[in-house]
């Protein structure tokens, strides 16, 4: 007999979990609480969901707003680091599930339950993410993984599961591509995106215009960042979630954001995905050319090695540690000057950024110019030269 009495189900709504919530009252004997994270995944996703949650067997079914506190607490530090998973990736996945993690402990905590449940696949990094957290946040509740207990492989399965105990699924066997949306991108997986050579149709994406589809009038966009953070966007002060939305409405038609890549999962397999995440990639432009501005040479590069080590803290699920407090520290501190006004270009899927400035600002023209100047003695380049390739030149002298 389970010893699991009470058990508290990341739920969505989709198939996979609908036939999670009968499976594990049959197979652990246990009540079924229902968490749902709005994480800003949108209102189609989300409607009727506590209803589905009940109809699937779930005696409770608690649906939480994270949308405000992602994008403030979890997205927008992230930003300060600079992370870009393997060069490409924005994380939108990875910044996501932390956040519902640690709402999930609480719902756990709030209803009294010993277990919790998620149904992240057994191939997938997300398994790996959720149970990290509840390791660090719930260590003494009990995790369950259908996925990597139960007999059920295929779409096919499930519906048939469901079938049999009359539970109403609106998924059907046909589906394509495997999705997951929040405010910061969509994603999408399978289909003809399993095969690296096949490019992706237009029915792959749903978020954004092609570049060919995209207006062929660029659209111009001005930020204002303070400490970081982009806090106004064409002068109109907003707060992170609002500054989001905004930005991916605007991106969106241009075409901005795409992404195709053939990335390294955690658990040891490489996954092909495409990714949508028009408006955060124009924050990503916006923040790096204020950097260009404020940043030192030694405070750039210390800055890209701390980008680096967060992208994959964060695409791993280590949220919940020591090491994401230190790395954050330092990029607050470097934060500290990232403050100024920059005006990006949007146009055919690119975003640059055609205007910068900030009063914390370490370029001169007066020293950058080509023209005549009386700051910058060129003739003091010589000795530096000299001192600054003396190794070279004395192991150079030591062959001889």
């Amino acid at each position: 007999m389970s010893s699991i009495k009470k058990v508290v189900l990341a739920y969505s709504g989709g198939l996979d979990t609908s036939a999670i919530v009968p499976w594990l009252k049959e197979n652990y004997g246990c009540e079924v609480i229902a968490f749902v994270a709005d994480v800003g995944q949108g209102a189609e996703e989300l409607e009727g969901v506590e209803a589905k949650a009940i109809a699937s067997g779930a005696s409770e079914c608690y649906v939480v707003d994270l949308k405000d506190e992602m994008v403030s607490d979890y997205i927008y530090p992230t930003l300060k680091t600079g992370s870009i998973y393997e060069g490409t990736y924005l994380l939108g996945t990875s910044m996501a599930r932390p956040i519902i993690a640690k709402a999930q402990v609480e719902i756990a905590r709030k209803v009294g339950a010993d277990a919790l449940s998620h149904g992240c696949t057994g191939k997938g990094n997300d398994q790996v993410r959720f149970e990290s957290c509840f390791a660090a946040l719930a260590p003494d509740l009990q995790v369950i993984a259908p996925w990597r207990e139960w007999d059920l492989s295929s779409r096919e399965s499930l519906l048939d599961y469901l079938a049999e105990r009359d539970i109403p699924c609106s998924a059907s066997a046909t589906k394509i591509y495997s999705r997951d949306a929040n405010a910061w991108h969509i994603s999408h997986e399978g289909g003809e995106l399993e095969d690296p050579w096949c490019q992706p149709s237009e029915q792959v994406w749903t978020w954004t215009n092609s570049p060919e589809q995209a207006p062929n009038e660029p659209e111009f966009v001005t930020l204002n960042v303070v400490e970081g953070e982009v806090v106004a966007v064409n002068g109109k002060q907003l707060k992170p979630y609002d500054c989001l939305v905004k930005l991916n409405d605007i991106a969106s038609p241009h075409g901005v954001g795409r992404v195709d890549i053939v990335e390294n999962r955690l658990v040891g397999m490489k996954s092909r995905g495409c990714y949508e995440t028009p408006g955060g990639t124009v924050i990503m432009a916006a923040l790096q050319a204020i950097d260009e501005l404020v940043l030192d040479k030694a405070s750039r590069k210390w800055k890209e090695v701390l980008g680096g080590e967060f992208s994959h803290l964060v695409y791993d699920g280590r949220w919940f540690t020591p090491l994401k407090d230190s790395i954050l520290a330092g990029a607050e501190a470097l934060s500290t000057v990232a403050t100024g006004e920059v005006v990006v270009k949007l146009y055919k899927g690119q975003v640059t950024a055609v205007q910068k400035k900030s009063p914390n600002s370490l370029y001169s023209e007066d020293f950058a110019t080509f023209g005549a100047d009386d700051v910058y003695d060129q003739s003091h380049a010589e000795g530096f030269i000299r001192l600054f390739s003396l190794s070279s030149r004395i192991s150079a002298l030591a062959k001889k």
